[in-house]
């Protein structure tokens, strides 16, 4: 018996890549899901303190120098702009919308505050008729958007904002700063600090791209409420990332292209630095992101939520970290944060879409690397 055992601990499949000496069970962990099944495929990265001690590789989907679609994990690095431009002030959270964007203020919405607008308090989660898929990420889905009427009163109950908090986003980036947020993402940060993060996939980039894999029977869209159109043409949001429009146009609501290390470096580069880079984000900036802005009840999903400015916030249906922690997860389950609590940048791609809250695998490599933190500590 003792030489089965041995014997199928041997011919375990197993992951390829890099794990530090004190990463070793979280490492285990991962290679469990391949072990439990075969088609399983992801990326994991986990930077800490500005080294990487995590970059991991399961099955043969999504391979090492691989990239896919991670969803909404591409509104936590438009959200690293925003703070950008919030650190070098020009943009104020708290001055009204129609400060920079005038047009928005129709239908009564010229209260609503930058802040607001960024926790997904404005009440414009759709546009009635929809969006050609080029259109998301120009000035006339901004114009579009400015002209609806809020579904509820700015102010007074959030809903998750699934793809319009990316025109927002952009609006003022072309607005304050005169440029594109992917424009400002490209060089800023992705050139600047290494990252294997796209918004906007360049065609060179293409044949790296692995198209999402997902159940031919998508669940109910959930971004959709009482009837209002979505904003999302196409059959299921889980279509997007597989459209070449969407990834040559790189939404920050949900068309950023990348890996698991490219998504962990851009946390661990603003919360820590790496590789001898200073944070690109101040402590104090990274803190005014990451403070809670909104928890309860989800107006568009009627699940549990808690949102920063744009980061999701951890709360029991979407454990990933301590407190102090931001980040955003994708319709994949793709996870994306930094934990100033245990000073890491964590990124996890998978290749099919998964459950990702509470008891999905990102949540449970996440829990597993804090429990390898304060081990170390």
């Amino acid at each position: 018996m003792a030489d089965t055992a041995t014997s199928d601990a041997a011919n375990a499949p197993s992951s390829s890549g890099f794990a530090a000496p004190g990463f070793t069970a979280v490492r285990e962990l991962f290679d469990s899901f391949l072990a439990e099944d075969p088609a399983y495929s992801a990326q994991l990265a986990v930077y800490r303190h500005g080294a990487r001690v995590l970059e991991l590789s399961a099955g043969t989907g999504l391979g090492p120098g691989e990239i896919t679609g991670t969803y909404s994990c591409s509104k936590g690095a438009g959200a690293m702009v925003i703070a950008l431009l919030v650190q070098e002030g020009l943009l104020d959270l708290d001055a009204a919308l129609v400060a920079y964007w005038p047009e928005f203020g129709a239908h009564g919405k010229d209260r609503v505050t930058v802040r607001q607008a960024l926790s997904h308090q404005a009440g414009v989660p759709g546009i009635a008729g929809g969006l050609a898929l080029a259109d998301f990420p120009t000035s006339e889905a901004a114009r579009r958007l400015a002209a609806e009427a809020p579904l509820w009163r700015p102010g007074t109950a959030f809903g998750y904002h699934a793809l319009t908090i990316g025109i927002i986003m952009e609006e003022l980036c072309r607005r304050v700063a005169g440029r594109s947020l992917q424009a400002l993402f490209d060089e800023r940060l992705r050139l600047a600090y290494g990252l294997d993060f796209f918004l906007g996939l360049p065609l060179d980039q293409e044949p790296r791209f692995r198209p999402v894999l997902y159940d031919e029977e998508p669940p109910a869209d959930p971004f959709s409420l009482d009837g209002i159109t979505s904003n999302a043409p196409v059959s299921t949001i889980m279509e997007l990332p597989n459209h070449r429009v969407i990834r040559a146009g790189g939404m920050s609501s949900a068309g950023g292209i990348g890996s698991a290390d490219g998504l962990a470096r851009l946390y661990a580069a603003a919360l820590t630095g790496v590789d001898g880079l200073p944070a690109f984000l101040a402590p104090a900036t990274a803190a005014l992101m990451a403070e809670e802005q909104v928890w309860g009840l989800d107006r568009c999903s009627a699940q549990g939520n808690a949102f920063a400015v744009v980061f999701m916030k951890p709360q029991p249906e979407r454990d990933f970290g301590s407190a102090f922690a931001f980040g955003h997860e994708g319709a994949n389950a793709a996870l994306g944060y930094a934990d100033p609590a245990h000073g890491i940048g964590f990124g996890y791609v998978p290749r099919r879409a998964e459950e990702g809250r509470t008891s999905g695998r990102a949540q449970r490599l996440s829990a597993a690397v804090r429990k390898a933190c304060a081990a170390e500590d």
